[in-house]
């Protein structure tokens, strides 16, 4: 069977690495050459510790405090875009207590799913990404946060992860290299991190190895059906036919959809990064900064600091108050640290595919008996990358996928 899969980020080529170890013949449709989409220059973190929606009790409110400063972490640009207004109503109607309650354990399924398969995954392509299974931080510098964080651990305990509960003097034991200027952290050790981009370049170098066509710099200009399935995929490098085709285009979810006469609710979170080269005194754990909103992760002497999340349509323009918010609150969260604010020509930015209630699409519509979507994992896609791969192996060969899907039905809005 030929499957075409258009796009060429975590979530498709994870797709590919599953579809190609069952025997079908596998072609990759990427608008880009692979390195330049988020799933290259994000936080590399492996999160099963982000069990919590996006869509949360709280986040309104705060996303509108944010809102008033320029170099804040959230940011929504004003613009008359009626995909924008449903997307955001759906958004404050799932940002409660009990639809988190309802999704985390959906969430938490696949992130447990993904963490047991990457392992496999690194057997098998080579360990040539640096990962490292020493877990994750969440880093507090006030002491409310702190106990927030104390009673999320809790929480995570009740889906069996395994963590540690720091104070300060615990933490900094970690971190014996840098100075540090906080409350405390919690330790989620099922959590690991990788560079994310060697880990592209080596899945992209495995597959070609194992058949996968490539088709990169290509756009999708449209598709051919015959009655309700996808024949052929047309583009401006020719037509491309398909048995099955897979739709994992991360931001651009939508737009390709709506080529399909499918209506989905998805908005591009951008956000920014920087990477240091031969850090002196580096930091030991990865991080997320919570009161700072934003990221730390180190490989080796390689430092990447990032975050933000900005819906400002589809593009990469780059607002360089935002990338210095990032930078004050690493340098606030770790004082001795020794980086230079980043040159502006340097800043890396991608998009994140946000859905209106943090969960990912993945399955059939209804209208389509041969396409299936796999998108809006937001800042979770590295992270749910080969769950991701593994369940749309499982529906095109008409299996059952391991864990329940009613959470990820593409038509739930």
């Amino acid at each position: 069977m030929n499957i075409t899969i258009i796009g060429g980020g975590i979530i498709g080529l994870c797709s590919a690495y599953y579809l190609q170890k069952e025997g079908y013949q596998v072609t990759v449709i990427e608008r880009g050459d692979i390195t330049d989409g988020c799933s290259f220059g994000n936080m590399g973190f492996i999160s099963p510790s982000h069990f919590v929606p996006l869509a949360s009790p709280g986040i309104i409110s705060e996303g509108l405090k944010y809102m008033l400063s320029s170099s804040s972490p959230f940011y929504i640009k004003p613009r008359l875009n009626l995909d924008l207004i449903k997307w955001a109503y759906h958004f404050w109607k799932n940002s409660n207590a009990k639809t988190v309650l309802q999704n985390a354990p959906h969430l938490n399924n696949i992130l447990q799913l993904s963490r047991g398969l990457l392992n496999e995954m690194r057997n098998e392509i080579g360990d040539v990404f640096d990962m490292e299974e020493k877990g994750c931080l969440m880093m507090c510098k006030q002491t409310k946060t702190l106990e927030h964080e104390f009673h999320l651990a809790d929480d995570a305990e009740k889906f069996g992860l395994n963590v540690e509960r720091l104070y300060k003097d615990d933490v900094q034991k970690l971190e014996p290299n840098v100075e540090l200027n906080v409350a405390g952290a919690v330790l989620f050790k099922d959590d690991c991190h990788f560079h994310p981009g060697k880990m592209m370049i080596a899945l992209h170098s495995y597959l070609k190895s194992k058949g996968v066509q490539f088709q990169l710099n290509t756009i999708v200009q449209g598709f051919e059906k015959i009655n309700n399935k996808v024949s052929a995929v047309i583009t401006d490098k020719g037509k491309f036919n398909c048995n099955e085709l897979v739709i994992a285009t991360g931001s651009w979810l939508p737009h390709i959809a709506n080529m399909l006469g499918i209506k989905l609710l998805l908005q591009g979170g951008k956000g920014y990064s920087y990477t240091y080269n031969n850090v002196e005194k580096n930091i030991k754990y990865p991080a997320i900064l919570v009161d700072g909103r934003c990221a730390i992760t180190p490989w080796n002497n390689t430092l990447r600091i990032g975050g933000t999340m900005e819906f400002s349509g589809i593009n990469n323009n780059v607002l360089v108050k935002r990338m210095q918010g990032i930078y004050h609150s690493a340098i606030d969260f770790y004082p001795s640290l020794k980086i230079d604010f980043p040159p502006t020509n340097k800043i890396w930015n991608g998009l994140r595919p946000v859905t209106p209630d943090g969960l990912p699409y993945i399955g059939y519509h209804s209208n389509l008996q041969n396409v299936v979507f796999a998108g809006g994992h937001a800042m979770l896609g590295i992270s749910q990358g080969t769950g991701t791969g593994k369940i749309v192996t499982a529906l095109i060969q008409k299996k059952a996928p391991g864990i329940d899907m009613s959470a990820f039905r593409l038509e739930r809005f």
